[in-house]
């Protein structure tokens, strides 16, 4: 379940909402917690899969294509 609400502080990034949901998990998964790495490493490891693959399809649909040609 995603834990951003519209009551928050808005950062002004395209896909804000899955961005802070993305790092939420990743800094409260047990990679971060238990074995002390870096959330980057964690994310490299296949944490938080899905909400990094939201985050990604979010960011791809930002991107026209006939901006692109």
């Amino acid at each position: 379940m995603p834990k951003y609400y519209e009551d928050k502080e808005e950062d002004g990034r395209a896909c804000g909402g899955v961005r802070e949901d993305l790092r939420q998990c990743l800094l409260e998964s047990p990679c971060v917690l238990r074995e002390n790495k870096s959330p980057k490493q964690c994310l490299r490891e296949g944490h938080c899969r899905s909400l990094q693959v939201t985050f990604f399809e979010c960011k791809r649909s930002m991107v026209s294509v006939c901006s692109v040609f």
